[in-house]
């Protein structure tokens, strides 16, 4: 095990604390929101699994066995990203007159495409929240009696009934009161549901029955439903955006207390993941046009450079997302691949990652000072940089950053971040051609020929990399 202590932000103190697993016997278990899968990831969605990754590869690296849980929310979501309108699932399908459960299907299998694209590493488990009905219906029933109301439209929860109800959200505004249902009865505006019944009248896609009526579970239920079930109470670290800090997560909090009698939050850590914000402010779906990875990808830019991007960050900071930005992030991948490469192609034998054991420290301190990637990165070019190791021992010291940083640079080919943008007019095979073509023009010394020929490639967004093996690259097309 790596020896700096663990230092991690819990949002629920809002203060740094050392980390201890809360049974060493036990695997340290981890539970983070997922997706609610009725449109596509965008960018700012996909940062919390990037900061998420980070946390388990670190731990995984400092020597703790890992218990992971992602859930995919299909249903129960509503369109306020809190508490209030319609079900996301359900206003998806009714929009494109599509069957809810093949629209859940094909955008589960979209957000773990982007995961796999990022070097995000599977959760230990993927829990699908329409195969936990009846576990989140018996939670609501032991709950309901004490804590809870019912109401023409559902079932809620009464928030008064628990200790220090918001207390992760620093207090309750008139802002988060105000992305809650307000439904006509409710004892208290904060007041959530817990099970919503079908209108009269209505039939939805996705309906089962409940003591309650006919209808559907509310957003915050299955988290703490599936979390129960397969990490216990209380278990190590919860993840998720920062906007859950407000609603999601203090909802879930509640109904951890009722459930349990107590007023234990359900995790010794809360942790949270800070906006990824664009000129004209916070990514949202609800705007209608959002940036996907795909959008990344059919620019030319290649997903690891998204994910560097993001660790040139620290989590609990606000990052801005440009073109310009996110080109250095591809620019500098770009170098450390080629001085890998470069490592790779001198290197001789086994290296002694030993020989390198003062980055490997540095490494250690800085991620184990809450996650500190932003500080991490220099560390790496340091190391690679530093000609006192051989280049096998520097590709052995490369491990662990790899390892803790999911960039994979130790096995990447310059050629693979060549993306190719979707608006190009030109195939590789072309261009290949076409520099045969000018290196047969620069031999002959027709040097009109060859810059005319440069020019055209140029044209067609490929830059002539003269002197490089690698020849040519691909410009990204980024808006």
């Amino acid at each position: 095990m790596h020896g700096a202590p663990l230092t991690l932000h819990n949002s629920l103190t809002r203060s740094l604390q050392r980390f201890e697993p809360l049974d060493p016997a036990k695997r340290v278990r981890v539970y983070s929101c997922g997706p609610t899968v009725y449109n596509y990831a965008h960018i700012g969605n996909l940062r919390a699994y990037v900061f998420t990754d980070t946390l388990s590869r670190v731990l995984r690296w400092k020597g703790y066995p890992l218990t992971h849980v992602i859930n995919i929310t299909d249903v129960g979501h509503l369109t306020s990203d809190a508490d209030a309108g319609d079900d996301k699932m359900e206003a998806a399908a009714k929009a494109r007159a599509q069957s809810i459960w093949d629209i859940a299907a094909h955008y589960t299998a979209a957000f773990k495409g982007n995961l796999r694209d990022l070097n995000i590493d599977d959760p230990t488990r993927w829990s699908v929240a329409t195969d936990h009905i009846a576990e989140m219906i018996a939670f609501a029933e032991k709950i309901a009696p004490d804590h809870c109301y019912e109401l023409d439209s559902g079932l809620y929860f009464d928030s008064s009934t628990v200790s220090n109800y918001g207390a992760l959200a620093g207090g309750q505004d008139d802002a988060g009161e105000g992305r809650i249902d307000p439904v006509a009865g409710k004892r208290h505006p904060q007041d959530f549901a817990i099970w919503r019944k079908t209108p009269p009248g209505e039939t939805r896609q996705m309906e089962w029955d409940s003591p309650w009526g006919k209808g559907a579970p509310g957003w915050h239920l299955e988290c703490s439903v599936m979390s129960l079930k397969y990490l216990g109470a209380p278990f190590d670290i919860h993840t998720g955006g920062i906007d859950h800090r407000e609603i999601h997560h203090p909802n879930e909090i509640a109904q951890n207390q009722a459930y349990c009698g107590c007023a234990d939050s359900g995790a010794a850590f809360w942790m949270h993941n800070n906006f990824l914000v664009d000129r004209s402010g916070k990514m949202s779906k609800s705007k209608g046009v959002f940036t996907t990875l795909q959008t990344l990808i059919d620019g030319g830019v290649h997903p690891l450079a998204y994910r560097l991007m993001c660790l040139s960050a620290q989590y609990r900071s606000e990052l801005e997302f440009s073109a310009e930005n996110l080109i250095a992030a591809l620019t500098r991948l770009k170098r450390l691949a080629m001085t890998v490469v470069g490592l790779r192609t001198r290197a001789s034998g086994e290296g002694d990652a030993s020989k390198a054991a003062a980055y490997r420290e540095r490494l250690d301190a800085a991620v184990s000072d809450d996650l500190n990637t932003p500080r991490a990165l220099p560390v790496l070019d340091e190391l690679l940089a530093d000609k006192k190791l051989t280049p096998a021992d520097r590709l052995a010291a490369l491990a662990d950053f790899d390892a803790v940083l999911g960039l994979g640079l130790a096995t990447i080919e310059r050629a693979d971040l060549r993306v190719r943008p979707a608006g190009a007019t030109i195939d590789a095979a072309t261009i290949e051609a076409r520099l045969s073509d000018r290196r047969e023009a620069r031999a002959s010394k027709d040097f009109a020929k060859s810059d005319a020929i440069r020019d055209e490639l140029t044209a067609a967004g490929v830059e002539v990399m003269d002197g490089d093996p690698l020849g040519w690259d691909w410009r990204p097309t980024l808006g």
